[in-house]
């Protein structure tokens, strides 16, 4: 059974039992009233109130007083999505039918060290596809894979062939920059194809209690080696900061793999298993409710510093080069 299925099954009971022997409060769909919704739901299941020091009490009394100005549901929206904010959260979203509210503050002040169009000089046109991996041997006998969405298909024959023919390569590129995350499912099969024995790779906790420190024991993950095909050669990651949720989580388990340096930028985090729930008026809000750590229960909710740090240098754009790229084949080479 992988991770997210018993992750899953483990978080729908812990809210069975939790919901048995708390009395749920209910609130009037009004201003005031989904106002208070929120903020309890926030209060009680957020998981990064301490790590974060967030005053959210403080929050309260200065978001409260402004609930009685409001008169359409836009307003509403704004003033809520902004309480949210507060919270610095990537995994934070308040859904309604005319509006997502969102927080990009964590990518949006880093240089994105990114561009589509030197990927396709690389790539070109002949190119292979397996799923959502796009991979190609470079001409300096380099494996290159671009795998941009973990919500995008990994299947175990599509890997097989590709690590089979890459087997020749010095090493792999993997660039998962500007992936934005996905399956943590797809991050198993990934990571499994470079690890040789089970290796720990982070811890879970999950809420157990109303207040902001009732959290469970610390439940050790894995990677687990695949029943498939390996690839035991030097592997480079590529990461900018848009390297966020599951692809920070892909990031993390790769540290603990033989023979696999991180080239780029420190990845974008967001390290809290979302949960989502329901305010009075219907609207939807989805919030990090369990923490993951690393093998040494450091908090991977800022990001993953590189092993190297590279940006995109513009003598190698006008060139049409990818800095980041040409490191990792030099350090491959």
């Amino acid at each position: 059974m992988s991770f997210n299925r018993i992750y899953t099954a483990l978080l729908i009971l812990c809210l069975i039992l939790h919901s048995s022997c708390i009395k749920i409060e209910e609130f009037p769909d009004s201003p005031q009233g989904n106002f208070e919704a929120l903020w309890r739901i926030i209060d009680e299941h957020y998981c990064f109130f301490d790590y974060k020091n967030v005053d959210w009490d403080k929050i309260h009394r200065e978001y409260a007083k402004l609930t009685g100005a409001v008169k359409t549901d836009e307003e509403l929206f704004n003033l809520l999505n902004l309480m949210l904010q507060e919270l610095k959260d990537g995994h934070v979203n308040l859904t309604s039918p005319f509006n997502v509210g969102r927080y990009w503050k964590w990518y949006e002040d880093f240089p994105e060290n990114f561009d589509q169009d030197l990927i396709n000089n690389y790539l070109q046109t002949d190119y292979a596809i397996a799923g959502g991996l796009q991979y190609k041997i470079l001409d300096d006998n380099t494996g290159y894979i671009r795998y941009g969405n973990f919500s995008s298909a990994i299947s175990e024959q599509g890997l097989n062939y590709i690590l089979s023919i890459m087997e020749k390569c010095k090493g792999i590129i993997i660039d998962v920059r500007n992936n934005g995350g996905g399956y943590l499912s797809n991050v198993e099969i990934l990571a499994s194809r470079f690890v040789e024995e089970k290796t720990l790779v982070g811890y879970i906790k999950h809420k157990t209690g109303k207040n902001h420190d009732d959290f469970s024991k610390p439940y050790p993950r894995y990677t687990e080696p695949s029943k498939h095909l390996h690839y035991y050669k030097p592997v480079v990651i590529l990461t900018n900061r848009r390297c966020f949720s599951a692809t920070n989580d892909f990031v993390n388990a790769m540290r603990y793999a033989p023979n696999v340096t991180i080239i780029g930028d420190q990845t974008g985090g967001g390290s809290g298993l979302p949960f989502s729930s329901e305010i009075p008026n219907g609207w939807m809000v989805r919030f990090s409710a369990s923490p993951l750590f690393d093998a040494e229960m450091n908090h991977l909710e800022f990001g993953i510093s590189p092993d190297i740090h590279a940006e995109l240098e513009a003598g190698d754009i006008q060139k049409g080069k990818d800095t980041i790229i040409e490191l990792a084949r030099k350090l491959l080479n």
